[in-house]
């Protein structure tokens, strides 16, 4: 199955499910409506709690992801037997997340029908693996700790399925290989994975003995978390535009053209992403690439169209070195102002993130003005030059970028990355120049 075709087969699975909840359900009836308005309640309160453009991979909205997998594994309402079954699931968890997507939606930001996909088919998964063997009275006689073990284990096999479907649609919409993606994703399990598997199993064991109530009180610490992460958010974003804004000084001055540290950027993230570096380096490996060739503000006379891939080894170190002084004195990562230090060592000796800038950089300014095919030329010096200057790795995994993307026949980019810290694809930026 190709990219294209898995996420049109994951939403057109993700549809027939809701329309065929909502059928039974119309004609059913709804079972213990209170159980199921308090539910649909908590679940929009999470979804209207989402950061604005959340981050397409993460789990932008734990409580509700939490409270969704709870109405999946209730099977009782304090002391009593509940009856609804997966399609009232469904249709009661599909509803409540569209109606806290609403205000996404009208804003235009963020994968929020990719968003709805994944919420519906994470909980009928759990739904249908819960749902049909209660209402038979299969765990009638599970109680205690067997009780809670099967609601955990139940959860965690739910959070994997929905990682592989994350990495199957973010794969569609970005273009990111799906084995890296998928290997970022389950890093990030233990974090916020764990949060919602542990807080939708407590509400769905406390709803089963005190009822509605304990809803709020299990609710509050995860929407406390969530809110914290929407302002960590928001200074991450903030952050990230000051480093885009400094970066932006050696254009202003005229050290180096417009929009060369975004292409390098961007085209560093992809990259990186391609080699399998976690979340974190890739963070480090932007704001790098953005600030790589911020030495240049120190020199006396600028280097012609601020190509420094040309220039002598010890100028290139001289330049990096005074980069990284640069960083440094901005209170930035001492991580980041590393990379932009090494980027002119000999590869052997440097960081991957130090590599992917040094090669990047040299590809698109190589590529600058020499007409439709400089990118083919510029990437051919490369590979001449592996094993001398570049990491050869790197450069494959440059080629398999530009040929994935198109930028190699002068195709633009997708005009949409990822959100939080890492790699943004700028419109109308070309990385073939």
């Amino acid at each position: 199955m190709t990219a294209r075709r898995s996420p049109l087969a994951l939403h057109a699975v993700a549809a027939l499910l809701v329309a065929g909840s909502l059928l039974v359900t119309f004609a059913t009836g709804v079972e213990e409506r209170p159980v199921a308005l308090a539910f649909g309640v908590l679940v929009a309160v999470g979804e209207l709690a989402r950061p604005p453009g959340g981050p397409p991979l993460r789990e932008a909205a734990p409580l509700g992801a939490a409270g969704s997998l709870a109405y999946a594994l209730v099977g009782a309402h304090a002391g009593h037997p509940t009856h609804h079954g997966v399609a009232q699931v469904v249709t009661v968890v599909a509803a409540a997340s569209l109606l806290g997507g609403v205000p996404q939606l009208a804003r235009g930001e963020g994968p929020v029908l990719d968003h709805l996909v994944r919420r519906v088919l994470a909980v009928g998964f759990a739904a249908v693996c819960f749902q049909p063997l209660h209402n038979r009275g299969v765990f009638d006689g599970w109680s205690g700790p067997a009780h809670t073990l099967l609601l955990l284990a139940l959860l965690v096999l739910t959070v994997l399925c929905d990682t592989v479907v994350v990495a199957v649609l973010a794969r569609s919409r970005t273009g990111w290989p799906f084995a890296p993606t998928l290997r970022d994703e389950l890093r990030g399990l233990p974090g916020i994975g764990s949060a919602v598997c542990a807080t939708g199993a407590v509400m769905a064991l406390a709803v089963a003995v005190v009822g509605l109530w304990a809803l709020p009180v299990f609710s509050v610490p995860l929407l406390l978390t969530q809110l914290s992460l929407r302002r960590h958010a928001a200074v991450r974003a903030t952050y990230r535009q000051t480093i885009a804004s400094l970066a932006r000084a050696t254009e202003i001055a005229g050290y180096t053209p417009a929009g060369h540290a975004r292409r390098v950027a961007a085209l560093s993230h992809a990259v990186g992403r391609d080699l399998g570096l976690p979340e974190p380096e890739l963070t480090v490996l932007e704001y790098a690439a953005l600030m790589h060739d911020i030495g240049q503000l120190s020199l006396v006379d600028p280097v012609p169209d601020g190509a420094t891939a040309g220039l002598p080894v010890a100028q290139q170190r001289r330049i990096a070195l005074l980069g990284g002084a640069v960083v440094r004195q901005t209170g930035a990562d001492a991580r980041v102002a590393a990379v932009v230090e090494r980027q002119a060592d000999p590869y052997p000796e440097q960081p991957p993130a130090a590599r992917i800038v040094r090669v990047v950089n040299a590809y698109e300014e190589k590529a600058r003005g020499r007409g439709p095919g400089g990118p083919l030329a510029a990437l051919e010096e490369l590979r001449l030059g592996t094993g001398r200057e570049y990491a050869p790795e790197v450069v494959e995994a440059l080629a398999a970028v530009l040929r994935r993307t198109g930028a190699q026949a002068g195709v633009h980019p997708p005009a949409s990355g990822p959100g939080g810290a890492s790699g943004r694809v700028v419109a109308g930026d070309s990385w073939a120049v």
